[in-house]
């Protein structure tokens, strides 16, 4: 981790707060995380043939995430290596290039569209944009599951969407970032429990849960955070406590610890039966001694929550840059 490496990251995330993913620019050019969709999905239709047996899926699934992971960090070298050679110039693109793999403020729109569309519409308005962001069957969700939901999945997202790809840019530079990035899109299409996905998606999945480990028990101290400079101290400690007994609750390794400390510092209950593709997934609430009723409002001191965490932590790693800026 160097220097150069915390004051790009801090200008990315800044970029990413601030810019986003404007429409205008990726309705003309191909998102780099597309063309990441597109080579799995190459390897998909090549090797996932149902005719292999269950050892052979997994073989092949392990040598693709293996394959692309490999591809992934040397397009990070090449890429790299250029911006340095272009200096200050190549420090500003590499600032742009880092946040296009961020999501701060895309998830944060597409959450407030829950609820401004629960304001606008009623629950029809917030099960069509929850629907945007979520997997699970929208027409089973009243209000307040609409609005745990939209919760949930901006805490979920805020640890692999937006701390993961710092931290591993922080690690690795834009190779850690590229097979990070890699590596995540690879789980969302092919690391699912379906039948088709079962056995050739298995090395994808173990490997994302293991690369989001050290960013998902992070974001709870930055939820912490958060909660502080919006909710007060008390909130932080809720935030702290709750992620601390509650994330095992949830059914991944990784997602339970910034649901719970969402949780803690919203004192709302989360996560809970919920219906995917017909399927009742049962499990039991997060944070029970929490407020049973979620609301738009609810949604919004969450985005509010989440903004301050974002902005915690490019301090952080502006304070990390401090020592060798002034030693």
């Amino acid at each position: 981790m160097s220097v150069e490496i915390l004051l790009i990251l801090v200008v990315a995330l800044l970029i990413d707060r601030f810019v986003g993913d404007p429409d205008w620019l990726w309705s003309r050019l191909t998102h780099p995380v597309v063309l990441f969709g597109k080579a799995i999905g190459f390897f998909d239709e090549t090797f996932n043939r149902g005719r292999a047996g269950n050892g052979m899926l997994k073989m092949w699934g392990a040598a693709t995430i293996l394959i692309l992971l490999v591809a992934s960090i040397a397009a990070g070298v090449v890429l790299h290596r250029l911006f340095d050679v272009l200096g200050a110039v190549g420090f500003v693109f590499e600032a742009m290039v880092i946040a296009v793999f961020l999501g701060q403020k895309s998830l944060g729109d597409h959450v407030a569209r829950v609820a401004e569309g629960l304001r606008r519409d009623g629950l029809a308005g917030g099960r069509e944009a929850v629907s945007m962001i979520v997997g699970r069957d929208p027409k089973t969700l009243d209000e307040p599951a609409v609005c745990r939901a939209a919760i949930e999945s901006l805490a979920e997202n805020f640890s692999d969407g937006v701390v993961a790809p710092a931290f591993w840019y922080a690690v690795g530079g834009l190779p850690g970032l590229f097979a990070y990035k890699m590596l995540n899109t690879a789980d969302s299409m092919i690391g699912h429990k379906s039948p088709k996905y079962l056995h050739f998606g298995w090395a994808s999945a173990r490997l994302d849960d293991l690369a989001n480990l050290p960013a998902a028990r992070l974001s709870i101290l930055l939820v912490a955070a958060g909660a502080y400079l919006k909710r007060g101290a008390e909130a932080a400690k809720a935030a702290i406590d709750v992620a601390l007994r509650d994330h095992g609750l949830h059914r991944s390794p990784n997602s339970g610890w910034p649901e719970a400390a969402m949780a803690g510092a919203l004192d709302i209950q989360l996560a809970g039966p919920r219906t995917y593709g017909g399927v009742v997934v049962d499990e039991p609430m997060i944070h029970d001694a929490g407020r049973p009723v979620a609301t738009a409002d609810d949604v919004d001191d969450a985005i509010s929550v989440f903004y301050a965490a974002c902005l915690a932590m490019a301090l952080a790693f502006a304070v990390l840059a401090l020592p060798f800026l002034l030693f």
